[in-house]
C-alpha cells in the first residue's frame, strides 16, 4: 500500500487528497506497510480500508455514525463501522444497537449484521482508526488515523450543511470539536457496548435523525435491512 494507491470516491478525493499528501499519512503509510512486511494480520483487508467511502459519496452523505476501532476478530471487519458482513455472527454492540432500533421505531431485529444499507443511503460509517492488528484491539491507534478521521469529520461539517452526527461513547464524543453545532445535529449517547453504562437504550437517535432530516427537506433514512 502506497499513498498514491489510495483510491478515494472522486468527491471525497476532492476533499481529502492534500490530506493524503501530508507527512503524517506518509508515516501512517509506512506503519501499515511495516506491519505487512512483519507478517501481521491486519484488519480490515486492503480493498475494504476506504469502504465507507466507497459506499457513501461525499455529496450524498446526510448521517455519520462515528465508530472506534474496526473488529479485530477474523471475518468480522468489513470497513463500516459497527458492521460485518452476511454471515457473522452478530457483535454485541450491534445487537444493541438493533434493540434500540426496534424499541425507538419496532424495526424487526436483523438476521444479519451488514449495514451496507446504510451506507448506500447515506450513512456514512466512519471508524475513528481504519485498521487493527488481528486479535490486538487498539493496536493501531495514535499511528494517524484519528488525525485523519478529524479531517474527514471537519470536511463534512465545514461543506455540508444539515447532517446528523450520531457519537456514541467518550471516544466518539471528543470528535464533536469538529462539528459545527450550529448548522448539523450533533446527537450523543452512551456507546452501545454491553460493557458500558446504561445510557444507549432510549437514546431513540434514528427516531430524532429522520425528524431533523425531514424538517430539513431531505429524505429520511430507511433503517430497516
Amino acid at each position: 500500500m502506497t499513498a498514491l494507491n489510495v483510491q478515494l470516491e472522486s468527491g471525497w478525493k476532492i476533499q481529502m487528497e492534500k490530506e493524503l499528501n501530508k507527512p503524517y499519512f506518509g508515516e501512517l503509510v509506512h506503519f501499515l506497510q511495516k506491519e505487512k512486511s512483519c507478517n501481521h494480520i491486519i484488519y480490515p483487508s486492503e480493498s475494504q480500508i476506504f469502504a465507507a467511502f466507497d459506499n457513501t459519496p461525499f455529496d450524498k452523505v446526510k448521517v455519520v455514525i462515528i465508530g472506534q476501532d474496526p473488529y479485530h476478530g477474523e471475518g468480522q471487519a468489513n470497513g463500516l463501522c459497527f458492521s460485518v458482513g452476511p454471515g457473522i455472527r452478530t457483535p454485541p454492540s450491534l445487537k444493541n444497537i438493533f434493540k434500540e432500533l426496534f424499541r425507538d421505531l419496532g424495526i424487526s431485529i436483523p438476521q444479519n449484521g451488514d449495514l451496507l444499507p446504510w451506507a448506500k443511503q447515506g450513512v456514512l460509517l466512519l471508524n475513528a482508526t481504519f485498521t487493527v492488528r488481528a486479535n490486538q484491539a487498539g493496536s493501531h491507534q495514535k499511528k494517524g488515523w484519528e488525525q485523519f478521521s478529524d479531517a474527514i469529520i471537519k470536511s463534512v461539517s465545514d461543506n455540508k450543511e444539515n447532517i446528523v452526527f450520531m457519537l456514541w461513547g467518550n471516544y466518539a464524543k471528543q470528535k464533536a470539536i469538529c462539528v459545527d453545532r450550529t448548522k448539523h445535529l450533533v446527537l450523543e449517547a452512551t456507546h452501545p457496548s454491553p460493557l458500558a453504562r446504561s445510557g444507549f437504550s432510549g437514546c431513540a437517535h434514528f427516531s430524532k435523525a429522520n425528524e431533523y432530516l425531514l424538517k430539513n427537506n431531505i429524505q429520511p433514512i430507511d433503517w430497516r435491512l
